[in-house]
């Protein structure tokens, strides 16, 4: 739980808080009850602060757990939504729905990017601050008013306003398995090289990819995993692919 002290410390101004409660009410329905609750969820690790016992305040734990909610809630719309599509469709359609970069583009959509406070590192704030904000905003609701309420928010204010199903469908966004693809069609050998930082300052790793395509360089890509350096790399280098074919 957050305790009281961590209730008193304000990490909006007045103004701010006020605009920020009013586009937040705007974007899911209704105005937060602990407010404390959103503020957090806005604050990435980075801009963290701290109590009087030394502890970091910010959106981590929220995350951890707006993600486990969201989850169940996609994967239960998924399910009710397509009631003839088999389990390998769900599953791609949910990771596309949960996709940090998905979700990231989300937040931008509804407004709410620029309350996200956050020291921003390179790429990553792209990638992952503002996804991760939203899962916190989710743990938030849910520690406010309850899972109910949650899904209501996640299925009629986000989806049902900010997604469309029938492109999410249709968009492929594996672009490691495109430009493999890409590459038997044109009898071109593709080959990852990833590496990981291992900075101890850096608390999560950060993987770093390249494409490699005859020898030469064809993509970077940066992520927290592996997988999403290697999407990040992929989708790079068809880019360029692309612009060379023009």
């Amino acid at each position: 739980m957050i305790t009281p002290f961590v209730n008193r410390i304000k990490l909006f101004s007045k103004n701010e808080g006020k605009e920020f409660y009013a586009l937040l009410k705007d974007v899911i329905g209704f105005y937060p009850g602990n407010k404390r609750f959103y503020d957090i969820a806005f604050t990435h690790r980075s801009a963290s602060i701290t109590d009087t016992l030394g502890k970091p305040i910010n959106n981590e734990r929220l995350e951890y757990l707006g993600d486990a909610v969201l989850g169940a809630v996609v994967a239960e719309f998924l399910y009710n939504r397509f009631p003839q599509r088999d389990e390998g469709f769900l599953t791609q359609m949910r990771s596309k729905l949960v996709n940090r970069s998905f979700m990231s583009e989300l937040m931008i959509d509804m407004g709410l990017d620029q309350f996200v406070k956050s020291r921003k590192i390179g790429n990553k704030a792209i990638s992952s601050i503002y996804g991760d904000a939203l899962e916190a905003l989710i743990g938030a609701i849910y520690l406010d008013k309850g899972y109910e309420k949650t899904r209501y928010v996640i299925v009629k204010k986000i989806l049902s306003n900010y997604v469309d199903l029938t492109e999410i469908e249709e968009k492929d966004e594996n672009f490691k398995s495109q430009l493999i693809e890409w590459g038997q069609k044109n009898k071109q050998e593709i080959d990852f090289k990833t590496k990981e930082d291992t900075n101890p300052k850096n608390k999560n790793s950060i993987f770093t990819s390249t494409v490699i395509i005859e020898n030469e360089t064809i993509g970077t890509g940066t992520g927290i995993s592996k997988k999403e350096a290697q999407q990040n790399a992929a989708k790079e280098a068809l880019n360029k692919i692309d612009k060379l074919s023009e």
